[in-house]
């Protein structure tokens, strides 16, 4: 049992970040300190001068942890890491991660282009984000064709050779190192070209191609024409220029924000060499209503602590309420100064205007689309009740089960309240009593498991004490049949649809008291139920994902002369993931608990190939 006056009393007084969690051992809300003992304290001293939001999250918590580091810089790092894994119910998020691709230019002999979802601090070049991923796709095949940069995956620092080259070397894309034919000097001068180009010189590769497309044009081949031009708007697409300003050619990126209903959108432009190169905008959901410094300091912390460049200088709308944190941690992952700051005159402040103006248009337009999909939900919601005869349908719950030949098999429950998804009531089963794939038999031990805790709880009006108005199963009359009688076993008679699914693995019909009801695939209850049946299989999925992936890495870890299950724990209790371990020097492993010199050299030399 936690006694949280007992846990209170031995906070340290030293900085780091602490971890609030609920009755079901989630993490709710993730923050940082100066002082761990006299900020988690404070939010237990009485409601007087408390937000809403602090005062709902404390009538949750029912336990904390806390991490020590050496200062308050580490643990902003350390709190953004922690926010972005867990996404706690109490933080600011970002709503809208929308994944933009970036170019990754490799550091290795003969450099090679890839298309990458990520920027890493891995040694290699990283450019964008770019908002046109079909671009980028298109761009790189354009690079690698017109500067002769090798597609292939050969190791050449290691010596990798073939014994003939590829039918790129024949049609002209590609020199051939692979056969030692190319020059090095002049492939590194191509690459350098590249550079160039993705660093937003776009005029000699246009140059280029209008002199191609120009030349196919003469000699009548005019489709081959046509790609040429193609690339050009491609080009176009990926290196816009939305506005040139005449800010003396500087690198700087700019924030501003808007904010209506319980969203905010944090728009951020890119000058670079004095030209705005791109833009991006964010949607946060703002449920308490958090001061705008608030706002914009979660917003730079979660942000800059994933993006490949971070230039010297960046202006927002409103300083962030952290801001020499915040420079600290940009300092540490730069390892120069950049400084933050709200324009008051001149240029600057017309950028920041025309940024927040921006927001202010991508928030209404995400806001319409939004009240879009929940006219659609509504109605969907009101066909369902409609076709099912049922009075109201407040609260729903689906559920699935996944397995990989009947390993790590588990159940998922999602829940729907007023046709919205309730994610924090979710709820994830680890199949305990079934061996081997048998859908029929896990699906029976979820339901029962999730009933026989709704009698222990029947006062409560969340988890499993909240009861559902409607139980939808991700399956046929089979299926549907096993969960009417698991739930009858327990004692409860609640109405119970399956969704069968089509030779495609799409929804197809209802499945009701053993008869199907096929869909309209137009309908509002189509589309209503079809998210429904996405959501809980990707749910299942994910979990089935979680358990597959702790088991590889702990069979990975395992294999490590010297490894048994706790110093694998502590590792883990250290260093929080695998990569961290992978890349972790034979000085940071020993300052991790019951890690000897002789283990820490085996880690290490295990990960690199020795």
């Amino acid at each position: 049992m936690f006694d949280i006056k007992y846990e209170l009393s031995r906070l340290p007084d030293l900085p780091g970040i602490y971890l609030m969690k609920d009755q079901e051992d989630e993490i709710i809300y993730v923050g940082k300190a100066k002082n761990l003992r006299n900020r988690v304290r404070s939010y237990f001293s009485g409601d007087s001068g408390k937000s809403l939001k602090v005062i709902k999250m404390v009538e949750k918590i029912e336990s904390f942890e806390y991490i020590i580091v050496e200062n308050e810089v580490e643990a902003l790092v350390l709190e953004s890491n922690f926010i972005k894994e867990h996404r706690p119910h109490y933080n600011i998020l970002l709503r809208d991660d929308k994944q933009y691709p970036y170019i990754q230019l490799t550091n290795e002999k003969f450099p090679r282009i890839n298309k990458v979802r990520q920027a890493k601090q891995d040694g290699h070049q990283y450019f964008g984000p770019y908002p046109n991923g079909y671009a980028v796709h298109e761009i790189i095949s354009l690079l690698q064709s017109t500067f002769k940069i090798r597609t292939c995956n050969l190791n050449f620092d290691k010596g990798a050779r073939l014994k003939r080259p590829c039918l790129n070397y024949y049609i002209g894309k590609c020199d051939a190192p692979c056969v030692d034919k190319a020059d090095e000097e002049v492939y590194m001068e191509n690459v350098a070209q590249v550079i160039d180009f993705l660093k937003g010189n776009e005029k000699p590769l246009v140059k280029i191609i209008e002199g191609q497309m120009q030349e196919e044009a003469k000699k009548l081949n005019f489709e081959r024409a046509a790609e040429f031009r193609d690339y050009l708007s491609f080009i176009e697409a990926m290196m816009e220029r939305q506005k040139v300003s005449d800010v003396r050619g500087e690198n700087i990126d700019i924030i501003a924000m808007d904010k209506k209903d319980t969203f905010v959108c944090i728009q951020i432009y890119f000058m670079r060499d004095g030209k705005i190169v791109d833009r991006e905008h964010f949607i946060l959901d703002n449920l308490f209503d958090e001061e705008n410094n608030d706002v914009i300091s979660a917003f730079m912390t979660q942000f800059y602590s994933d993006t490949s460049f971070i230039p010297k200088e960046i202006i927002v709308q409103y300083e962030p309420s952290d801001v020499q944190t915040i420079e600290g941690m940009l300092y540490q992952i730069t390892k120069r100064k950049t400084h933050i700051h709200q324009p008051k005159r001149g240029k600057k402040v017309d950028l920041v205007t025309m940024a927040a103006k921006n927001a202010k248009e991508m928030l209404d337009e995400f806001l319409l689309r939004r009240e879009k999909r929940e006219r659609n939900k509504n109605l969907g919601l009101k066909q369902l009740e409609k076709t099912l005869n049922l009075k109201s349908i407040d609260r729903i719950e689906a559920y699935d089960i996944s397995n990989i030949s009947g390993v790590h098999s588990v159940g998922s429950m999602v829940v729907y309240e007023a046709g919205k998804k309730a994610k924090k009531e979710y709820r994830k089963f680890r199949i305990k009593s079934v061996s081997g794939p048998d859908d029929y038999a896990s699906l029976e031990e979820v339901l029962i498991r999730r009933f026989k805790r709704a009698k222990k709880a029947e006062s409560s009006e969340t988890g499993f004490g909240k009861l559902p108005d409607l139980v939808i199963i991700d399956g046929g009359i089979g299926h549907t049949n096993i969960a009417k009688a698991a739930m009858g076993s327990v004692g409860y008679a609640i109405p119970t649809i399956g969704l069968a699914k089509d030779e495609k693995h799409k929804t197809r019909a209802i499945i009701l008291d053993g008869q199907e009801i096929e869909l309209d695939k137009q309908s509002a209850i189509y589309r209503f139920l079809y998210g429904i049946q996405e959501e809980v299989h990707r749910f299942a999925i994910g979990y089935h994902q979680q358990l597959r992936s702790k088991a590889m890495t702990q069979s990975e870890l395992n294999e490590i002369p010297g490894l048994g299950k706790k110093r694998i724990e502590n590792l883990f209790k250290h260093f929080k993931t695998l990569s961290a371990i992978k890349e972790a020097s034979v000085d940071q492993l020993l300052k991790v608990e019951s890690i000897n010199k002789t283990v820490a050299q085996n880690i290490y030399d295990y990960f690199r190939g020795h």
